[in-house]
């Protein structure tokens, strides 16, 4: 595998959030305060709680999205998912070969790599927790894991297979990611994404969401804004 060169420059105190739990916050209230439908299942949450115990509640609604296990408390909520998994960047760095993630929350730049708004999105909790790390793969989804939800994940193959109108944000992460935070794709994975990137144009909310992240994290995706 090939690296990709590092073309944007790391600055921290550019941010205002460098902390996961800072970033999850202003994701909650501030970014998705009027998009509130979670990424892989297009299932609609509200918000629930007050003060610094505000959280995303999953509204119940099959057309949308069926618990693969009913007893699994995390389909019930959102969790704010790392389009690139955390374990991708993190296993790069002497922290993660030290003591894994807990090891790298002392490191200040896995801190603002793991806290990057560019990189989260909402995602039901039982879908975060099934997708794992697995990297994602080209064939077309079928719906029946999650009811309705067009995910499907490939535990043989360790592979996560998302509904074609999310690809073109999954390829832009990917490749924002990639550039600020010298991480390596592999050829076959830079084939996928810019073919992605193709097939499906930014959205009318991508390019909100890179506004707001710039007015609150200090910084943009180039990519949606190469459009």
């Amino acid at each position: 595998m090939k690296k990709i060169l590092l073309t944007g420059i790391i600055c921290t105190s550019s941010l205002l959030s460098a902390n996961f739990s800072d970033s999850k916050k202003i994701l909650l209230n501030k970014i998705y305060v009027d998009n509130q439908n979670t990424f892989y299942c297009n299932n609609p949450y509200e918000i629930k709680g007050f003060g610094l115990k505000k959280f995303g509640s999953i509204i119940e609604n099959e057309k949308f999205y069926s618990p693969k296990n009913i007893d699994n408390k995390r389909s019930k909520y959102i969790e704010w998912e790392h389009v690139v998994p955390a374990y991708n960047f993190g296993r790069q760095m002497p922290c993660w070969k030290e003591g894994g993630r807990k090891a790298c929350q002392k490191d200040s730049q896995f801190n603002l790599m793991e806290a990057d708004m560019h990189n989260l999105v909402p995602a039901i909790g039982e879908v975060n927790e099934e997708r794992s790390n697995f990297k994602f793969g080209f064939n077309i989804p079928k719906s029946g894991q999650f009811g309705n939800c067009n995910f499907e994940i490939d535990y043989k193959y360790k592979r996560a297979y998302p509904k074609e109108d999310i690809r073109g944000d999954i390829a832009r992460i990917y490749f924002y990611m990639s550039d600020k935070y010298n991480l390596e794709l592999s050829e076959q994975e830079k084939k996928m994404f810019s073919i992605w990137n193709k097939q499906d144009p930014v959205s009318k909310w991508e390019k909100i969401k890179n506004d707001r992240v710039e007015q609150y994290q200090g910084n943009r995706n180039k990519y949606i804004d190469m459009y």
